[in-house]
Parts: C-alpha cells; sequence; structure tokens
C-alpha cells in the first residue's frame, strides 16, 4: 500500500463529483431549453436530462486474484466516471397555446428535468466533494506529523 494512495482514491472521487455537479449544473441550465437536439424527422426536441454514472475502480475479480495472491497491496483505487447518460423519462406536456412550439392542442413537450430533485442530486454531490477534501487534508495532516516524528 502506497502512503499515496489515499490520496489517488481522494483525487479520483473529486474529479467525479466535480463533472457530476457540471452535469446537474447543465440540466438546471436547460430546464426551460425546447429547442436542444433535432431528431431523425428533423423536428426540434427539448432537452433531455443527463445524469453521470460512478462505479469503484479496480473492482475486477483480476484485481481481487491480485490482492490475494499478494502480487498487489489494495485491490481498490478510488472511483471512475463510466457514462453519462441521457435519461429516457418522457418529456412533461405543459398546456401553453402561445408558446412558439406548441403542438395543434396547444402543448408543449417540456424538458425532462425536474429542478428540485437536480438540486438535490447537487447538494449530495457537494457534500461528497466536501468530505472527500477532508479526507484530503486528514491524509496531509497524518504524513505530516509523521515527517516530524524524524525530528
Amino acid at each position: 500500500m502506497s502512503i499515496f494512495s489515499s490520496f489517488n482514491a481522494s483525487a479520483s472521487a473529486l474529479t467525479a463529483q466535480r463533472l457530476r455537479m457540471d452535469v446537474i449544473s447543465s440540466n438546471i441550465a436547460n430546464a426551460q431549453t425546447t429547442r436542444a437536439t433535432v431528431n431523425e424527422n428533423g423536428e426540434w426536441q427539448p432537452y433531455r436530462r443527463k445524469m453521470v454514472n460512478i462505479e469503484p475502480k479496480g473492482q475486477s475479480f483480476q484485481s481481487y486474484l491480485s490482492h490475494a495472491k499478494g502480487e498487489t497491496s489494495s485491490p481498490g483505487g478510488g472511483v471512475k466516471v463510466t457514462e453519462i447518460q441521457e435519461d429516457d423519462e418522457p418529456f412533461k406536456m405543459v398546456f401553453n397555446p402561445n408558446h412558439p412550439d406548441a403542438n395543434g392542442d396547444g402543448y408543449v413537450a417540456m424538458p425532462n428535468v425536474d429542478p428540485l430533485k437536480e438540486m438535490v442530486d447537487l447538494m449530495s454531490a457537494t457534500r461528497s466533494y466536501e468530505a472527500n477534501v477532508t479526507a484530503v487534508n486528514a491524509s496531509k495532516s497524518m504524513l505530516m506529523k509523521a515527517l516530524e516524528i524524524g525530528r
């Protein structure tokens, strides 16, 4: 086990949570965007909510086997972002006949972004980021104390 393994794990988590906050911010910014992409029929579609998938690094069978054989010191090692996927939840239909994107019945397809859900996700990502900063600072403090032992 390296003395920097805690830094590496926290650094990967900080990067993943930062990306998560960026995607959530994009979702909030586009919560009212009715013309985000063009579909295969050449028609405009509303913005579709995006989500970040995060998985642990090195959690394969091979990493655990190497750890069991004593070839590596730790099977873990942080997290990684595997993909940014679009939410397949249907668009919200809102009655607004004066909107330029209203259909024949007066309904407008609005993005499938719920600002309340996004704010909760943002708070969760922020707290995770802060926890990892605290872990980095604790690791740094322990290493500094270890260096002071030699004096």
